[in-house]
């Protein structure tokens, strides 16, 4: 398809399809399930961390998750939003942030890399359920 005749925004629309992923934010945990292709295997594989970055971009959205690896070395995926190969994605939990990247958690070890949980109560959930069911009433319709 040539792209004569359309603005930066028109392309970064193209090929935008619904993910019925739920809603996170920068420094939520969550897990996230990915096809992997061996040869001619498929098998899928978890990865569970922290996100510190989000990049909202259209098609080209990204999602940056952090880790504590084996003995103590953070890992890092980028992964794209809209790619076919992310199954499914779970939050763990939500967690408090103040700031939209959370690069800083790079530099600190042990109990200084956690990320405070939010912890909603019973009224709280109830009307996070209830704008969910409003919301998933407006897609329907």
């Amino acid at each position: 398809m040539k792209a004569r005749g359309l603005t930066k925004e028109t392309i970064l629309n193209i090929g935008i399809t619904e993910r019925n992923f739920p809603a996170f934010k920068v420094g939520d945990t969550l897990e996230i399930s990915q096809t992997i292709k061996d040869g001619d295997k498929e098998r899928t594989q978890l990865f569970a961390g922290d996100v510190i970055a989000m990049h909202k971009n259209g098609i080209s959205s990204t999602v940056t998750v952090r880790r504590i690896g084996a003995n103590g070395i953070g890992v890092e995926k980028i992964f794209p939003y809209y790619t076919p190969n992310v199954t499914n994605i779970r939050v763990v939990k939500h967690g408090i942030a103040r700031r939209a990247k959370l690069f800083y958690l790079r530099d600190r070890v042990g109990n200084a890399a956690r990320i405070e949980e939010r912890i909603l109560t019973k009224a709280q959930k109830a009307a996070n359920k209830e704008a969910n069911d409003l919301r998933a009433a407006a897609k329907a319709a």
